[in-house]
């Protein structure tokens, strides 16, 4: 199936909640928040679709636009046939990007229908700080509920992926730069 094909069912389906469509060199569509719980799940179950396979989660920080995105990069795999141990094939491939305020990122979790999801989630929490509401693995304290991070330590102030990040001198006593034995080091 086609990019194009795959873009004009989900409008055809969820109407506005596809806010746009790019079918250049990484094929997409932009879908609402609020509505992607809905459209992972038909694009997983559409037999047609078929997308049982989330090869990843990209976040990106756009501060210009105050905006931060997640992409998530799907497969249509279909499994070998007659042999066990065969090779699974894809059928097709296709991307959904959700935008977001920076100022208050929330993204709906998909961890229930791409168990994959779950560490992308983090890993999207961790390092740029979108929360993803009905996490599995979620945590509670000054920040508020979110997914529990996967790479920083869990008293690490920020995201560190964030373009307006500013790094750490010292983390418990650790020096925070490669620059030993300078008074004043540059970050």
């Amino acid at each position: 199936m086609s990019p194009e094909q795959i873009a004009e069912i989900l409008k055809a389906r969820f109407g506005d909640a596809v806010i746009a469509a790019d079918m250049g060199a990484h094929p997409q569509v932009i879908v609402a928040a609020g509505h992607w719980p809905e459209v992972a799940r038909f694009l997983r179950d559409e037999p047609a679709l078929g997308f049982n396979m989330l090869r990843s989660i990209t976040a990106v920080d756009r501060p210009a636009e105050h905006v931060l995105e997640a992409l998530y990069d799907l497969l249509a795999m279909t499994p070998p046939e007659g042999a066990p141990d065969g090779y699974w094939t894809a059928r097709h491939a296709f991307a959904v990007r959700i935008r977001v305020d920076r100022g208050d990122p929330h993204i709906p979790s998909v961890a229930h229908v791409w168990p994959a999801a779950d560490w992308h989630e983090r890993e999207a929490y961790d390092l740029l700080g979108i929360v993803f509401d009905g996490h599995p693995d979620s945590v509670e304290d000054h920040d508020g509920l979110h997914p529990r991070r996967i790479l920083c330590p869990d008293d690490w102030a920020g995201h560190p992926l964030r373009k307006d990040y500013v790094f750490p001198i010292e983390y418990h006593g650790i020096p925070g730069t490669t620059e030993y034995e300078t008074p004043n080091p540059v970050h």
